[in-house]
């Protein structure tokens, strides 16, 4: 089951927009069907950096919550919660903490970007250098095999691998752990347990990584061992630990290719976005506002798409047909830019009239928002509490 869940999050700090869609929410909408799913407002995260204005990291969790259902997370199919109502997470962060070095947490590359970029705010604090082992810990309580990322974010999930490495190196060591493995893996019946031992053999002593995923698969799918042998039997191909906190993997997706209204990436930071729950006029208003070739002086100057922030919203938006359309009348200045991002307004409009139809519906049930986000978050904790009962015993803490 650990190789079929994925764990995600956002940081609360406002609605969302086109942006957040492509990038992210598109992604989770696939992923949902696909996996068992944990997706969690991340309010802690929020506080790393905007612990200043605490007033609206609390609003922001509902409007997200709101945006995510709008555009079809569906509570049926992915745990949908808010990060601090299942404090298991800050438990398991504490516990980590106290075996992770300090220069692990320093040398992480976001670290020292995000207090280059955010240079008006305070940073020199213990959470935000801890906040790399607080989403170590957000993927470690539920033991979630893959985590969906960029490529700016694998360093995130390679500290975690490295956390979950190390605390099965000092806790999942049981004095008898051999004859425990072997008396596990008896069970599995005489043919599975020779297979399983000739894949063990195969990576060990040829290193076989194909063997060793086999070898991993074919546990997965043994139903007549417990969970506790199980994960023995895991430690057992790798080494001479049990292993507690599986590492995850990351999950690469796609770099979003949605443009801002400057050109620039998507950002609120930059102010270049347009909101899922922007009306129409707005959104008209903020394409027709956009800049163009800046050669393009007169209408009758021809331009260079390649040169036009409109023209990447072709990209993401329009057919073969319009984008030629588009291309052709740009350089041979047979249309104005006023006419090119007339076909873009109207693509945007589309694509969030049914997003914003749906969220109009939960901004008119917030007793259902909050419903949906309790479950969530009891659901969460169900599986968070199975984690740390064997975390808390690995480290010998009291009962």
């Amino acid at each position: 089951m650990q190789n079929q869940r994925v764990l995600s999050g956002m940081r609360s700090t406002g609605k969302l927009h086109l942006g957040h869609y492509h990038g992210v929410l598109k992604n989770w909408l696939a992923l949902q069907h696909e996996y068992e799913c944990f997706f969690f407002i991340a309010d802690w995260h929020a506080l790393t950096t905007e612990y200043e204005n605490p007033k609206k990291i609390q609003e922001s969790c509902t409007e997200m919550a709101i945006d995510w259902l709008a555009v079809g997370i569906n509570p049926k199919d992915a745990r949908i919660f808010v990060q601090s109502q299942v404090p298991e997470h800050a438990e398991l962060h504490l516990l980590l903490s106290m075996i992770t070095p300090l220069s692990w947490l320093e040398r992480v590359p976001t670290y020292k970007d995000q207090q280059e970029k955010l240079r008006e705010k305070d940073l020199a604090t213990y959470g935000f250098l801890g906040y790399p082992l607080l989403q170590s810990a957000d993927i470690l309580i539920y033991k979630a095999g893959h985590v969906p990322v960029g490529e700016d974010q694998v360093c995130h999930v390679e500290l975690t691998r490295e956390v979950a490495r190390r605390f099965n190196h000092l806790y999942g060591r049981e004095p008898d752990f051999k004859e425990r493995a072997e008396q596990a893996a008896s069970k599995m019946g005489k043919k599975t347990s020779k297979l399983y031992h000739k894949l063990r053999k195969g990576y060990q002593e040829q290193g076989d990584t194909e063997a060793l995923a086999a070898a991993q698969a074919l546990l997965a799918d043994q139903q007549n061992v417990t969970l506790a042998d199980r994960e023995r039997l895991m430690g057992y191909l790798e080494g001479g630990s049990k292993i507690i906190l599986p590492e995850p993997q990351a999950l690469l997706t796609k770099a979003s290719k949605m443009p801002g209204l400057d050109g620039q990436k998507m950002s609120k930071s930059y102010g270049n976005t347009i909101s899922l729950r922007d009306d129409i006029d707005s959104v008209a208003k903020k394409v027709r506002t956009m800049p163009t070739d800046t050669k393009r002086v007169r209408r009758n100057d021809p331009g260079n798409p390649e040169d036009c922030p409109v023209w990447q919203l072709h990209e993401v938006y329009s057919s073969e047909e319009t984008k030629a359309w588009a291309d052709q009348g740009c350089r041979s200045a047979g249309i104005g830019c006023v006419d090119c991002k007339g076909p873009i307004i109207e693509a945007v409009q589309a694509e969030l009239a049914p997003i914003q139809e749906r969220a109009k519906m939960f901004e008119e049930q917030p007793d259902l928002v909050r419903n949906i986000l309790n479950e969530g978050a009891e659901a969460a904790r169900d599986e968070a509490r199975k984690t740390l009962i064997e975390v808390r015993q690995a480290m010998g803490l009291y009962r």
